[in-house]
């Protein structure tokens, strides 16, 4: 780990990051077994479950397919476990419904505020999802941080999917800076190997997802409650 005084630009995941994971997808989660179960609700429990989520409490396992996985996946998985569509179908219903999610996300501070207040001091800021790029950018716009980003990346921008390095490598391209000079902020194990395989200096895990103490040890270099904690840490 390169010392974080070097840090210049930080790249952060979108959902259970910068989103509260339960408040905002629990029930985005719900809508996706419906629709994939064609209304079926036997079925739609096992799509649930499949996607590693309890239908029951709503609780999420880590690095689990909902948790972690992006759009094409999910659809992979969710027709892998009986929902009768192709993935081609289904992946443009759930894009569809993560694009129109952005209208129920809950946000775990003022972002608008927090990212202001990073954009101020200098860094140069960016967001990696696996959601598409839609999404994020509906997000931004939403929560008025759009004009402090730099860079923006779905599992839909060219850039590859997580947990490889091409979207850390992208913002690098955008922003000129080395991958040692960048952090990734996330709340899976997704993200921390994505940083890790890009040779970012900094990875930085959050408990406002799915991940735990526990499941997010091993990859990052801090774990914090939730994203107000990250200047102390920069």
């Amino acid at each position: 780990m390169v010392a974080s005084k070097t840090i210049v630009g930080i790249l952060f995941d979108k959902d259970g990051t910068l989103l509260d994971y339960v408040k905002s997808w629990v029930p985005v989660n719900y809508e996706l077994a419906r629709i994939a179960s064609k209304g079926d609700e036997t079925l739609a429990r096992v799509l649930l479950q499949a996607g590693g989520m309890d239908p029951d409490s709503g609780f999420v396992a880590p690095d689990s397919l909902l948790a972690a996985g992006n759009t094409v996946e999910i659809a992979t998985g969710m027709v892998g476990a009986g929902a009768p569509f192709t993935v081609e179908e289904l992946t443009t219903l759930f894009d569809s419904l993560f694009a129109r999610s952005a209208d129920y996300a809950v946000p775990v501070t003022d972002l608008g505020v927090f990212f202001a207040g990073l954009h101020a001091k200098g860094y140069r800021l960016g967001v990696a999802s696996s959601d598409n790029e839609k999404s994020i950018r509906e997000t931004a716009r939403r929560f008025g941080f759009d004009s402090y980003l730099h860079y923006v990346a779905g599992y839909d921008s060219g850039h590859g999917v997580k947990p490889e390095p091409g979207m850390v490598l992208g913002f690098c391209a955008a922003t000129g800076l080395e991958p040692h000079q960048v952090a990734v902020v996330g709340d899976n194990n997704h993200d921390m190997h994505m940083g890790r395989s890009a040779g970012v200096g900094l990875t930085v895990a959050v408990l406002t997802g799915t991940g735990s103490r526990q499941s997010l040890a091993a990859a990052s270099d801090h774990c914090l409650a939730d994203i107000t904690e990250l200047e102390a840490v920069l």
